[in-house]
């Protein structure tokens, strides 16, 4: 089953989201993004197969500039991972997506101690 990002468009409900979900990733994206339309349907796929208790949300930089802005989103795509309200991993433009399944595991088990 293929889990979807959630749009995001305000600052406050980010925050809001960083603080409730033990595990999330927000993807940071733009209209127009040709990497975003590749990478993202493979994030969504390899965090649903193997992280599926991460909450996945999207932001539109161009509709939420404060918000990409106050995480220092300067390209797209970006996509910062929560773990217990900190962040741990950021991401942008051309990533593997393996490898970012092979940074996640370790943390992601022992939050959730499996």
């Amino acid at each position: 089953m293929m889990s979807t990002f959630e749009k995001i468009s305000s600052l406050e409900s980010l925050q809001q989201q960083i603080r409730e979900s033990p595990a999330l990733l927000v993807w940071f994206t733009a209209p127009g993004c040709n990497v975003c339309r590749d990478l993202k349907p493979r994030v969504a796929e390899m965090i649903a197969n193997s992280f599926p208790r991460t909450t996945m949300k999207e932001v539109n930089c161009e509709e939420a500039r404060e918000v990409a802005a106050q995480h220092q989103i300067f390209t797209v795509p970006s996509l910062l991972i929560f773990l217990d309200g900190a962040e741990f991993i950021r991401k942008s433009r051309n990533f593997s997506v393996p490898q970012l399944a092979v940074e996640l595991q370790r943390p992601y088990d022992l939050l959730f101690c499996e």
